[in-house]
């Protein structure tokens, strides 16, 4: 696989980070997530807001986030990827530095990587729904940025799988928040519900999509604090993320959402979605 390491394209395996680097040592970095459909990154313009936004609130002073696209667009050539359905995964992080201490000066070079693979969208699950379970949000506070440290993330997709589900939905002493790699939506009476913007959530690229979308064909929205035991009275529950689309969950801690089966306004949306790209 060809990469893009720092200035130049490589093969992945000629790919050296120091161990002095922060975002091995710290974690201390911000990454992308984006989708690619044949001839079109999704949303790339959101995308790279995010990035810029991320680097910002990390004081990480890179300035080449304008060549982004070119680079992304070279290794989907590099990699015979043109006419398949990928992801590109972008990440940045402050870069190395000795010795060894938490704080950080400006002397640091920023480490970039990017690279892209196929990844061809789930069909079936995207048809049938998925389940999920909910679990306390522990993350810090911080969660608007996209960063590296993603540890709670991992040990809640980790009890995921072993539980056989798709997805970990978290809440903070009973609001609900975000899941582990999606926004989370809930339809009553064709009113698509989503918890709102704010420190605790990712600000999706997807979720801002999807409301988009919702204004567009006239379905009612609202972005308000949704609680733990509200979820039963909910007729649907969907997921949204760049790799998940929008993915309907059919049930949560083996509690059946709705009659067990995507639902209509769901369905509805996904064919409206599909659209767009």
């Amino acid at each position: 696989m060809q990469v893009f390491f720092n200035n130049e394209f490589v093969e992945d395996d000629k790919v050296h980070i120091s161990p002095f680097d922060r975002g091995f040592q710290f974690a201390d970095g911000i990454y992308e997530v984006i989708r690619y459909y044949p001839r079109n990154f999704f949303e790339l313009d959101a995308h790279l807001k995010r990035l810029k936004y991320g680097l910002t609130e990390l004081s990480i002073t890179f300035s080449n986030v304008e060549s982004i696209e070119a680079i992304l667009t070279e290794l989907i050539s590099r990699n015979n990827l043109s006419d398949k359905t990928a992801i590109a995964y972008i990440q940045i992080t402050r870069g190395a530095q000795r010795p060894r201490k938490h704080s950080y000066n400006d002397e640091a070079v920023p480490t970039f990587l990017a690279y892209v693979e196929e990844q061809p969208i789930n069909y079936d699950t995207l048809n049938n729904g998925v389940k999920v379970g909910i679990e306390q949000d522990i993350r810090w506070h911080r969660c608007d940025i996209k960063t590296i440290a993603l540890l709670p993330n991992v040990l809640s997709k980790q009890r995921a799988v072993q539980k056989n589900l798709f997805e970990i939905i978290w809440h903070r002493d009973g609001v609900i928040t975000e899941g582990v790699q999606t926004n989370v939506a809930f339809v009553k009476d064709d009113v698509v519900y989503t918890p709102p913007l704010n420190n605790l959530i990712l600000p999706g690229i997807t979720r801002q999509t999807v409301l988009r979308l919702c204004r567009s064909l006239g379905i009612q929205t609202s972005e308000r604090e949704i609680q733990l035991n509200e979820l039963k009275n909910f007729n649907e529950i969907f997921l949204m993320s760049t790799t998940a689309e929008i993915m309907p969950v059919i049930s949560i801690d083996d509690v059946v959402v709705g009659r067990g089966v995507p639902g209509n306004l769901t369905k509805h949306l996904q064919r409206e979605f599909q659209k767009l790209h």
